[in-house]
């Protein structure tokens, strides 16, 4: 993002960007508290004016320093830090903090769509682009089918219990000579034998990773804004 400021702690609209993604998670009246993961020496989160914007919401804002080098491994620190509040089979939703447009229609239709589910699963949207493999040269290799193929999205959505022993198994994995982490958690329950179900997302769920995506994440929230 050429910026000395964590992403997540930039504004929009004059508001960081972690405030407007803990805030979509709110307005969702199933979901009775989020949990922000932030590593232990995070001293952004105060600086940058979160604590103070999101006491309004009181208990249903908790903040763990428990964040790990990994996704999976923040994760899991943070699952285990609600260790006593949360049942084995309770539902938990993990979403990425660059994630700030999340649309309410698409959390209800995620949460809705799994209640009853086995698994659990995550908001994706079918690929629409034409894909490229490159090389090392910088020029295409080969041309894969799309046919099939979604691109995940948060949140992701499965039971406490499956959830925490498919992230110990995936961090542990990872720490193996040539092992690599799961880039979500879909991933990690994947690798234990179970499918996730894949929930149609919303392109406005964007996440945010380049400079150019800042304005387009300030036009997405004005537009929710407007509708809601």
């Amino acid at each position: 993002m050429a910026s000395g400021l964590p992403k997540q702690y930039l504004p929009l609209a004059g508001v960081p960007m972690l405030v407007h993604t803990v805030e979509a998670l709110l307005v969702e009246p199933r979901l009775s508290s989020v949990s922000v993961v932030l590593a232990p020496d995070d001293a952004d989160y105060e600086a940058a004016g979160c604590a103070l914007r999101l006491q309004v919401h009181g208990a249903r804002v908790r903040v763990v320093r428990c964040g790990g080098d990994t996704r999976a491994a923040s994760v899991r620190n943070g699952l285990r830090a609600l260790a006593g509040s949360v049942a084995a089979d309770d539902w938990v939703l993990v979403h990425d903090a660059a994630r700030p447009c999340l649309p309410p229609s698409a959390l209800a239709r995620l949460i809705d769509t799994l209640l009853d589910d086995p698994v659990g699963g995550l908001l994706a949207m079918p690929v629409a682009d034409t894909l490229k493999r490159g090389g090392a040269d910088g020029r295409v290799v080969d041309t894969p089918s799309r046919e099939g193929l979604w691109a995940a999205q948060t949140p992701q959505m499965f039971r406490c219990a499956p959830l925490l022993a498919a992230l110990d198994a995936a961090v542990e994995a990872a720490a193996r000579p040539g092992g690599a982490p799961a880039t979500d958690e879909a991933q990690a329950i994947e690798a234990g034998g179970a499918s996730p179900r894949l929930v149609r997302g919303d392109p406005r769920n964007l996440k945010v990773t380049w400079p150019a995506d800042i304005a387009l994440a300030e036009g997405f929230l004005r537009h929710l804004m407007d509708t809601q």
